[in-house]
């Protein structure tokens, strides 16, 4: 059992360590100039990576790791009644596209997370997003699937393994998130 357990630590750091910290700098960039402007953030994807839209949604509004206002983010993950409503009218395919069409505006920013990139749902969100002039990042696998050509910039994670992928993507948001607080309100 605990080969097992080393190993998997082992694999985690691993793909950690391939991590395109070019593009997670370049996203982080992006956030900062957009709440600059005062432009807000829209997070979308589906299970674990719905998850990790509402974490990163709360350490933007609440905090990450420092006292500073709060940064306008939303997770499109969360309302259940425009989720069941948008499924059962339009299909769930259109559950992220509909709410960006709503709420995004020429320059804010919208994520997409999709451990595979080929969510269709999270594609339709962000390419609603481009059509509205809002800016696009992706997170994403293994190859990067569709979602590596769509978004304005993608941090695609060198694994095909979902968990370790996942792991990185929590890992990707801690770091823009702390990017982001150290940027717009100082500190260490």
């Amino acid at each position: 059992m605990e080969k097992i357990i080393s190993s998997q630590i082992q694999e985690s750091i691993e793909v950690k360590n391939n991590i395109p910290i070019k593009d997670v700098a370049e996203a982080a960039g992006m956030l900062i100039d957009a709440y600059r402007q005062r432009k807000k953030v829209l997070i979308c994807g589906n299970g674990g990576s719905a998850a990790d839209a509402q974490h990163m949604a709360g350490e933007l509004v609440g905090r990450f790791k420092m006292e500073r206002g709060a940064l306008g983010a939303i997770a499109l993950t969360t309302d259940t009644s425009i989720l069941t409503a948008v499924g059962n009218d339009y299909g769930f395919d259109d559950v992220f596209s509909r709410q960006v069409e709503a709420l995004a505006e020429s320059g804010d920013i919208v994520i997409g997370i999709s451990t595979s990139g080929n969510s269709p749902n999270v594609l339709k969100g962000i390419a609603k997003a481009k059509e509205k002039w809002a800016v696009t990042i992706g997170l994403t696998g293994g190859d990067g699937g569709k979602l590596k050509d769509l978004a304005d910039v993608c941090i695609v994670v060198p694994s095909a393994n979902t968990p370790r992928i996942q792991e990185s993507h929590i890992t990707i948001i801690h770091i823009i998130c702390l990017l982001v607080e150290q940027s717009l309100f100082g500190g260490k």
